[in-house]
């Protein structure tokens, strides 16, 4: 678990958590689950960076491997993708893993989600990249709302596509499929990725990342697998939420960023038409129609920025 520079008391929850300070909460409808005792150990991000303390790994040896908890702490949040490559990092010099998972703080689970994914992705060494069926944690009192089943992108608007609007699941996303992107709140990705498209970009701070990776797999290409007997519950931008105005400004800024880095010149002009002659009226238009001045002024802060910040790759 990588802290991003937490201003709450979020570090001094988890360790009363796992020193058995706090009793932690078991559903009603699970018996059959056990409170366990928790082993943790801490990092600074320089510690994690070099693969860890060997002192401190043995002393997780005699906890199973889902009772070890590592916290890797960052003095500063320098975003999303950072915090991720951080953990990554470590872990293939610590663990030396198959597989990568992503799993965002504010999921939950089903029990054989990544049995499921990993179970997958060991059918076709080509397969990059899996995740999950994702449903919304509450759609209106619902836990069977899809959030995310696969998607596409269309270059044309230089927004993702995904295949499902919130749709109440009835079985019509159940079959195993390639697609174009997977949703970052919950990836798994093969070793040999890593080495050979690289980590998360870190130019988007936040928004974007998971699809810039995407893009990258495929051009060397890999595989994107939607796996739907993988279940997970996502409580939708519970962390990005509390940034407010700022979610506008990152969002329209790595829309750009992404699209002068992957698309094709006649692409990037049919977008910028269509995004100035039509789009960017009708976002300015519903602005100011709901008084919200403060999010079209980061709309258009992050116009400007996207279109003239230089980035190492585009």
């Amino acid at each position: 678990m990588v802290d991003n520079g937490s201003e709450d008391e979020s570090i001094e929850m988890i360790r009363a958590y796992v020193d058995s300070e706090v009793t932690p909460t078991l559903p009603k409808d699970r018996g059959d689950l056990v409170a366990e005792p928790i082993k943790s150990i801490q990092y600074s991000r320089y510690e994690a960076e070099l693969g860890g303390v060997a002192k401190k790994e043995k002393s997780l040896s005699t906890f199973p491997s889902n009772r070890r908890l590592r916290i890797i702490l960052n003095d500063t949040n320098a975003g999303y993708s950072d915090a991720n490559n951080v953990a990554i990092r470590y872990a293939c010099k610590a663990l030396s893993p198959d597989y990568i998972l992503l799993l965002n703080n504010d999921t939950v689970v089903e029990k054989r989600f990544l049995s499921e994914l990993v179970s997958v992705a060991e059918t076709d060494d080509t397969i990059g990249m899996v995740g999950p069926k994702i449903y919304y944690y509450d759609f209106n009192g619902r836990r069977d709302v899809i959030s995310f089943a696969g998607g596409t992108f269309d270059m044309r608007t230089g927004l993702p596509i995904f295949f499902n609007l919130p749709e109440i699941d009835c079985g019509q996303y159940d079959v195993v499929k390639s697609v174009d992107q997977l949703s970052g709140s919950c990836l798994l990705a093969r070793r040999e990725l890593l080495e050979k498209v690289g980590l998360l970009s870190t130019d988007y701070f936040l928004y974007w990342e998971d699809t810039d990776w995407c893009f990258r797999a495929r051009r060397f290409g890999f595989k994107l697998v939607y796996v739907p007997r993988a279940v997970v519950w996502h409580k939708v931008s519970a962390s990005a939420r509390k940034m407010g105005y700022e979610q506008v400004y990152y969002f329209t800024r790595g829309r750009f960023l992404f699209i002068k880095r992957f698309m094709t010149k006649r692409q990037l002009l049919s977008f910028l038409s269509y995004f100035f002659f039509y789009r960017f009226w009708i976002e300015v238009r519903s602005f100011l129609e709901l008084g919200e001045t403060r999010k079209l002024k980061k709309f258009c802060e992050g116009v400007f920025d996207g279109l003239f910040t230089h980035t190492r790759d585009g």
